[in-house]
């Protein structure tokens, strides 16, 4: 029998009923612009965990005040945001989900940053950017211990799961990628050195069974970008300093030049496959998996471990009920009993 998207999973401690995953996506909804989750993010997050989703992914959760998207962002720069957090947390787990939090710095796209930072003073490719500073090799340093001091924090309020937000154009991102880091020091020279310190320094904060997850882009859409060999080398490095899942999306770095998205239905699924199969480590897809279907195959074919639901799951919070109906899952009911009339 082959796995299906409603077959149990397992990674190191974390077991999940399904491998339907709730994509990472900003809410750009904190009222007091202190970085704390509100009632919004926890009505969001619960719904996803009583509509069956086998794992929740906060959205982009920042180390630092200025390391934010915008001033509407999630942070976890300091202990008193344990225990909004916390609230959340333990809110999913009542319904059945696991949940983790994607720790993140914005780096040249933080926005509302009076002055962002970036490995290098290169500016993002668009006029509503400012050009940044370029951290100073010590401030790197320092910057690698604000992700392990959220991680520390995100492991307080109970996650069951990390996931580092390497991808999309963001500070990671922008250290491991040619465009953008220009730098003559130790993380110029080598582009993977910030991302394989702030896995090792997270790694110490996190108990060990609990699995690290790394989204990165597998290719820049940017003229001069990377592709996906660059990204299995960075990968081979990432999992040796103790990944255990990479997320696989793609771009972020900067307007699409002569290469463009596919923007298909499962377009990023092959190199969801490709750095599977380049380092038999489990991945996550992620892209218009909105057709149940769809994503069923892609786990059945073994092109991912788990399959990851972003603006399909903003329009129904019960994707994973409605999925499993779909697909004629008769093991376990997904509609909870207080819906069962609506369903019959």
């Amino acid at each position: 029998m082959s796995t299906s998207l409603f077959s149990p999973y397992t990674l190191k401690g974390l077991q999940l009923k399904n491998r339907v995953v709730m994509a990472p996506m900003c809410q750009y909804s904190v009222t007091e612009k202190d970085g704390k989750p509100n009632d919004w993010h926890y009505v969001h997050y619960l719904s996803r965990a009583i509509g069956g989703t086998g794992l929740i992914i906060m959205e982009m959760t920042d180390v630092d005040p200025d390391g934010r998207i915008s001033d509407l962002d999630l942070g976890l720069w300091s202990d008193d945001h344990i225990p909004s957090f916390a609230r959340i947390i333990d809110g999913v787990h009542s319904h059945g989900a696991k949940i983790g939090i994607q720790i993140a710095h914005a780096g040249r796209k933080a926005e509302d940053a009076l002055e962002p930072v970036a490995p290098s003073a290169v500016k993002y490719p668009e006029d509503r950017y400012k050009v940044p500073r370029a951290l100073t090799t010590e401030e790197v340093k320092e910057m690698i211990q604000l992700f392990a001091d959220a991680v520390r924090r995100a492991v307080q309020a109970g996650v069951d799961m990390i996931e580092l937000h390497g991808a999309h154009g963001y500070l990671i991102h922008q250290f491991h990628s040619p465009l953008t880091n220009k730098r003559e020091d130790e993380y110029g020279k080598d582009l993977s050195k910030f991302g394989v310190d702030i896995i090792q320094a997270v790694k110490k904060e996190m108990p060990e069974d609990m699995p690290l997850f790394f989204r990165i882009s597998a290719v820049e859409y940017v003229d001069g970008g990377y592709d996906i060999d660059h990204t299995i080398d960075l990968c081979k490095a990432y999992q040796a300093a103790g990944v255990d899942l990479f997320h696989v999306s793609s771009g972020g770095e900067g307007p699409a030049g002569e290469r463009k998205p596919g923007n298909y239905p499962g377009y990023q699924v092959p190199f969801a496959r490709s750095i599977r199969e380049a380092l038999d480590v489990p991945v996550a897809a992620v892209g218009i998996l909105d057709d149940p279907a769809l994503t069923q195959a892609v786990i059945a074919n073994e092109d991912a471990d788990l399959a990851a639901i972003g603006r399909g799951m903003l329009r129904d919070p019960y994707w994973a009920a409605h999925a499993a109906i779909a697909l004629k899952e008769k093991e376990t009911t997904y509609v909870p009993k207080q819906y069962e009339l609506g369903y019959s």
